[in-house]
């Protein structure tokens, strides 16, 4: 069974920085895209950030400039780091990775657990 585990949220003051992980763990499947959201008490999931098997990356309006994404093939982990913090980041951030088991064509999207990041003074 496939499995994401994210790791490396916690409590930040604003203008912070923190860096998220996710690991994929598991074994013969194949990984497309790799991407980042996140919800927050009371709102609707939003896409923070995704990447490609070929490295392009595409953002929300309101983190431009303050995250990047990044991935590492050869472990199957994606990272999202966070730069520049604000109050208004403070969300549980889930991770996501569509692939293909081998000798299955479909893509699927599989979903970590969540991580808390708390932006706060």
């Amino acid at each position: 069974q496939v499995q994401l585990v994210e790791s490396g949220g916690g409590l930040v003051q604003p203008g912070g920085s923190l860096r998220l992980s996710c690991a994929t763990s598991g074994s013969n499947f194949s990984i497309y895209t790799m991407g980042w959201h996140r919800q927050a008490p009371g709102k609707q999931r939003e896409l923070v950030a995704g990447i490609t098997s070929g490295g392009n990356t595409n953002y929300v309006d309101s983190v431009k400039g303050r995250f990047t994404i990044s991935r590492d093939n050869a472990k199957n982990t994606v990272y999202l780091q966070m730069n520049s913090l604000k109050p208004e980041d403070t969300a549980v951030y889930y991770c996501n990775a569509d692939l293909s088991l081998y000798g299955d064509y479909v893509r699927r999207k599989y979903w970590g657990q969540g991580t808390q990041v708390t932006v706060s003074s």
